[in-house]
């Protein structure tokens, strides 16, 4: 195969695959179904004109056979007047118009079988016509339903195309949560462990510091608290007139004020 070739198929097989995509069965169906209306409607003003010719030849017909009506009552009346020459005269006539005659009723025998051809053809394409109006109908119909079913069935397994998108986005906010769980749960055992330093702690400093820090606060609070244990007895009773002579004192003020 040649490459001219080769390219000329490949663009009739894409631009059929890309007239199948966009053709609505239903779209077709609808526009063969006007075309036959169509062609019924040309048949019916055959059959009209046809009819009108046939007619035409009919009152032709007619007006002939008048006239030659006509020429032979007066061949007879010249012959009862004696002339004669008056009455050939007038049957000379009316042989020319017999072959008119003849020729008209010919013709009108040939446009009256072309007429009954025609509106036996028209009742056919009028039946066919109809009945395909039935099955397209009805494939529309047919059509319609399985499209709505199958866009439920992809709705319901999520194989269409929105569907789809909804559930690629789905799965990518599930990676994401997923991942952001995972760096939470990575970053409080870092920071439980001590491997990554809290910038936000107050003081700072490194895990040692922090060690010797809690053990010193430790180391001060027993101080301190033995030095409140050892100062319990004697100082007890100290603070208790020591609070005596205060509160004396200020009561004494307080008069001191008001007066």
């Amino acid at each position: 195969m040649s490459l001219m070739k080769r390219i000329s198929l490949i663009f009739r097989s894409k631009a059929n695959t890309a007239l199948d995509r966009a053709e609505d069965p239903r779209e077709t169906l609808d526009y063969s179904y006007q075309r036959q209306l169509d062609l019924l409607n040309k048949v019916r003003r055959g059959v009209a004109d046809v009819a009108t010719s046939r007619k035409r030849v009919e009152l032709q017909l007619k007006q002939l056979e008048g006239q030659a009506d006509k020429l032979s009552g007066q061949a007879q009346k010249a012959i009862d007047v004696g002339r004669e020459d008056l009455a050939r005269e007038a049957l000379t006539r009316k042989s020319g118009l017999a072959t008119q005659i003849n020729d008209l009723q010919t013709q009108h025998a040939a446009l009256q079988a072309e007429e009954e051809k025609l509106v036996l053809a028209q009742q056919r394409l009028q039946a066919k016509v109809e009945a395909f109006r039935t099955k397209k109908e009805t494939i529309k119909a047919t059509y319609s339903a399985a499209e709505a079913q199958t866009r439920i069935n992809e709705a319901m397994s999520g194989i269409g195309e929105e569907m789809g998108d909804v559930g690629m986005a789905i799965q990518r906010a599930e990676d994401k949560t997923a991942n952001m769980q995972a760096r939470a749960g990575a970053i409080d055992e870092l920071l439980a462990s001590g491997a990554l330093e809290d910038v936000t702690a107050i003081g700072g400093g490194d895990d040692i510091s922090r060690e010797l820090d809690a053990l010193s606060s430790v180391s001060d609070v027993e101080s301190e608290l033995a030095a409140l244990k050892a100062r319990k007895g004697p100082d007890a009773l100290e603070s208790g007139a020591s609070g005596e002579i205060l509160s004396a004192e200020e009561n004494r003020r307080t008069e001191g004020n008001n007066a």
